[in-house]
């Protein structure tokens, strides 16, 4: 009886332990690609060689990101806080509930604003290319897509042969 006891308990800090591990890591991605990759981050300049853009529109592109990092640096700040927060909330102890729910109405409001924010700079960004750019930008974007995709629906069958 105890070793069932002892076996569960381990079974369980194994699985929390991979938990948080999966947890920060999507969380330390996340908050990279939010800072790095919207203003002058290896996806930046990533799009800047394959699109091919010429030194007018480099030059307006790091324009409208220096421009416009002072409008979202604040809502990735406060993801990160609320992150933070929650993981507080999660080690504390009894779950409380209602400050959960009250972070979680925090977070979804902080990260709407952000993808708004987002979406209007994209979308000036957008302005930057020619004809030919934009279609190429299309492509890739399409071909991004489908890849996730593919992944998405792969995952199910990963799943059930075994895999956390």
């Amino acid at each position: 009886m105890k070793s069932n006891r002892v076996k569960w308990l381990v079974g369980t800090m194994i699985v929390g332990l991979l938990g948080a591990v999966a947890v920060s890591q999507t969380i330390r991605r996340a908050r990279w690609e939010g800072q790095a990759g919207m203003f002058g981050g290896p996806s930046v300049r990533f799009l800047a060689r394959y699109l091919d853009l010429s030194e007018a529109q480099r030059d307006q592109v790091k324009q409208i990101l220096a421009k416009e990092k002072p409008t979202v640096q604040p809502l990735i700040l406060q993801m990160a806080q609320n992150r933070k927060n929650m993981r507080q909330i999660i080690e504390s102890g009894p779950f409380d509930e209602a400050r959960a729910r009250t972070l979680a109405t925090q977070q979804s409001q902080t990260m709407a604003e952000f993808l708004l924010q987002k979406a209007r700079i994209e979308s000036e960004l957008v302005q930057v290319l020619t004809p030919e750019q934009k279609a190429k930008l299309d492509q890739l974007l399409d071909k991004h897509e489908q890849r996730v995709l593919q992944r998405l629906q792969a995952q199910p069958a990963a799943e059930n042969e075994g895999g956390l």
